[in-house]
């Protein structure tokens, strides 16, 4: 499976966002994913996840509320809709899929795609 994420960017506080992740390749069967972000000298932390189904979708305290994890099957697309953004959401975002359970955890995942840049502004 091969993951192309898109939609970083520079935006204020408060502002919104709406990162993509297409995924190519090996696409058939299920597959969990997931987004993962990871700020400049600190590791890469869990955002949130969805299942093949899209009936289980968790998320990070931190981002409880103001982000929504959405997946389109027939486009193989998942998206992260970010709002109300805060400086400290600043890092790059990796989106992430796996056909084990998809977790919480870097490990549960086998495929990740090369991360796209967002930054806030104070």
């Amino acid at each position: 499976v091969q993951l192309q994420a898109s939609g970083g960017g520079l935006v204020q506080a408060g502002g919104s966002l709406r990162l993509s992740c297409a995924a190519s390749g090996r696409t058939f069967g299920h597959f969990d994913m997931g987004w993962f972000r990871q700020a400049p000298g600190k590791e890469r932390e869990f955002v949130g996840a969805i299942t093949w189904s899209g009936d289980k979708v968790y998320y990070a305290d931190s981002v409880k509320g103001r982000f929504t994890i959405s997946r389109e099957k027939t486009k193989n697309t998942l998206y992260l809709q970010m709002n109300s953004l805060k400086p400290e959401d600043t890092a790059v975002y990796y989106c992430a899929a796996t056909f084990r359970y998809g977790g919480t955890t870097t490990s549960s995942y086998d495929y990740w795609g090369q991360g796209t840049q967002v930054t806030v502004s104070s």
